[in-house]
């Protein structure tokens, strides 16, 4: 048999090329599965040799992959930040009005990181020991979702405010950190009585907010005090569906 009967025609060696391509795409949504199972268990500071660990590889498969513990940061915090973006969209599209759009913004935002604060933390914390680069590379994904979120509050703060002032413009910025700030800090507390709900945090941030730039704009009329409902899943909003429990802290998250 001729070589190139053996070896293949260059259309099966491109086969193949695709087939490993494949394969490798595969294998590495796998063990960014793997990495947030571990992390959700053993917490952000794991390092990438118990990550491995857990995971049922080796270290140096992971390195691999993705170079060093800041570059598995940034692979994780891509999905996990993605399906926090899609999940405050989904959420925002099923409300009325701008208050109650702030709302399910911060509602979704804070139920996504108490499904796994350990998950949270580990994609946009600076990264440990096993990280060779020079910094976050997770800041990336972590700025586009930044930047996504800021643009998704811009709307209804223009619903809200619709007067024509330059200082108002830097509000949806200046928003995101203080939602980011309380919802870091209100993760990082026990559970306990002194601990607010999921429900109480988004209805006390919304009113922050909302009524914290009211005075900012003395043109606006007087607006009703604010009503914030209990918070309800997407599912929950359709034909009366029961809401069903909040999510709990540590409780364990689809690794989809």
């Amino acid at each position: 048999m001729s070589s190139e009967s053996s070896e293949g025609t260059v259309p099966s060696q491109d086969g193949r090329a695709a087939r490993w391509e494949s394969h490798r795409l595969q294998r590495r949504t796998e063990l960014i599965r793997a990495a947030r199972k571990a992390v959700h268990a053993l917490g952000p500071e794991a390092s990438m040799e118990e990550i491995a660990a857990s995971a049922g590889t080796s270290k140096s498969v992971f390195y691999r992959y993705f170079g060093d513990k800041s570059g598995l940061q940034q692979a994780v915090g891509e999905v996990v930040l993605d399906r926090m973006q899609s999940r405050i969209r989904e959420a925002v599209q099923e409300t009325q009005g701008p208050e109650e759009g702030l709302f399910a913004m911060v509602n979704a935002y804070l139920q996504m990181a108490e499904t796994s604060p350990h998950v949270y933390a580990f994609v946009t914390q600076h990264p440990g020991a096993d990280s060779q680069g020079q910094g976050p590379a997770q800041d990336a994904a972590f700025g586009h979702f930044l930047s996504a979120v800021t643009d998704m509050i811009a709307r209804p703060m223009n619903e809200l405010f619709p007067e024509e002032d330059v200082l108002l413009g830097y509000w949806p910025r200046a928003a995101i950190g203080l939602v980011r700030s309380a919802g870091e800090q209100w993760l990082l507390n026990p559970d306990g009585a002194e601990r607010p709900s999921q429900a109480e945090m988004a209805s006390a941030l919304t009113a922050w907010l909302v009524d914290g730039i009211r005075p900012a704009v003395p043109t606006l009329r007087a607006a009703p005090s604010t009503q914030h409902p209990a918070p309800r899943t997407p599912s929950s909003r359709r034909a009366g569906a029961d809401p069903g429990p909040a999510l709990i802290p540590g409780k364990e998250e689809q690794h989809d």
